[in-house]
This record gives C-alpha cells, structure tokens and sequence, in this order.
C-alpha cells in the first residue's frame, strides 16, 4: 500500500484504517473475532522505536501473535531501577504474571535490536566524563553502559559505526541478563516455562540473527 505524500495526516490513518479493514480484518473476521474476546500471545518481544524495525513486519506476526513494548534501542533496565523505569517492568509483569501465568500463554520473551541504531550511536558516542546529564535519551540509553564500555575496551580502535555494530549486540545480551534479575521472570526461567531470546536485524541487509541463552 502507498500513500500520496500530499495526503495529510488525517486522512493517512483514515485511508491506512480503511485498508486494513477491507484487505486483513475482513479477510479473516473470524480470527478478529477470536481475538476480541481475549488475546493467547506466545512471544512477548522487546524491540526499538525505530520506525524502519516494526516486529510484526519483520517476524511476519498476525494480530494476537505478539504482545510488544518499544522503546529506545530496546533496552531494559534491571529490576533495581524499577521505580525509575518502570514501563518495561510493567509490560513483563504484565507478560509473565498475566499472560503466562493466568492465561499460560507467554513461552518467549524476545529482545531484538537493530542496525544504525540511533540510541546505541548516542550511547557510543556520550563523553566519558558525562555525569548528570538531564537529557531524557542520554539518562535512558546509559542503561547500556556495561555493554558500551566492554566494547570500547575490545574494540575501541574501529571506527564508530563498527563499534555501534558490536554494541547493538552487546546491548541485547545486556538487555538478555537485566531480564533475569526480574524475580517473575526468574521464576518462570528455573521452571522452564519460559525462554529469553536474543535478536539483531540487520535492516541494511535484509538479515537476522537470533540465539537462545
């Protein structure tokens, strides 16, 4: 689907609406149906804000499918922080408590980053002297900072959009261990009712990459 670039706002998520409802809703009322009455999601996923890495395109998820947060370079924080950050703390509560263990849906949680990562680039590029900033990007994507300091020390002679590269995995592994410091997310871990997995796309390639730990 395509949209005239003069058409305004408005009428974009009308004609975008529309669209969905006649090519996808209508096509399969059925499973809207379903889903109307309650939502069975296998995968919780964790991704980027960035509008060129949307999920449910890249993994092909159908509504009901996915139960998603996004936020800057997909990070999460550990669970110490949970009054300071506390969105991505709701959202696995949420998944796990709710989702798994009521509706014994959420068997992943999935936590994908991406190339050309504009939160990881800030966060490879803050001074290292930087102390106190009140910039709402830079406080948020210090939650990355372990990962950024081991691959400035392993790889801190490349240029930076290499260094970014090793972090936006480094990130996700980061991302991979915060999330074991849940003790919701813990508990499900030691019962095996729950996998944590890893992912990157690569968007200027057309590849992914992802692992389980």
């Amino acid at each position: 689907m395509t949209i005239d670039k003069d058409v305004n706002a408005l009428e974009q998520l009308k004609y975008g609406f529309d669209h969905f409802k006649k090519e996808i809703y209508e096509k399969d009322i059925e499973r809207f149906e379903e889903l109307a009455l309650e939502q069975k999601p296998k995968f919780m996923v964790i991704a980027c804000a960035d509008s060129r890495v949307c999920p449910s395109t890249v993994f092909s998820f159908q509504p009901g499918e996915a139960f998603t947060f996004r936020n800057i370079a997909s990070l999460v924080p550990p669970y110490c922080e949970k009054k300071r950050n506390s969105g991505v703390g709701a959202a696995l509560e949420y998944a796990v408590k709710i989702l798994k263990i009521e509706i014994d849906q959420v068997e992943n949680i999935v936590v994908v980053g991406h190339s050309r990562c504009g939160g990881i680039r800030g966060l490879m590029s803050i001074p290292e002297d930087s102390h106190n900033c009140e910039d709402f990007i830079e406080d948020w994507v210090k939650i990355g900072w372990s990962a950024r300091e081991v691959v400035k020390k392993e790889h801190g002679t490349l240029p930076l959009p290499d260094q970014c590269s090793y972090c936006e995995k480094a990130a996700v592994n980061l991302s991979l261990d915060n999330l074991m410091t849940y003790p919701f997310v813990k508990e499900a871990l030691e019962t095996n009712s729950i996998k944590l997995i890893g992912g990157h796309y690569d968007f200027v390639n057309c590849d992914i990459t992802v692992w389980e730990i």
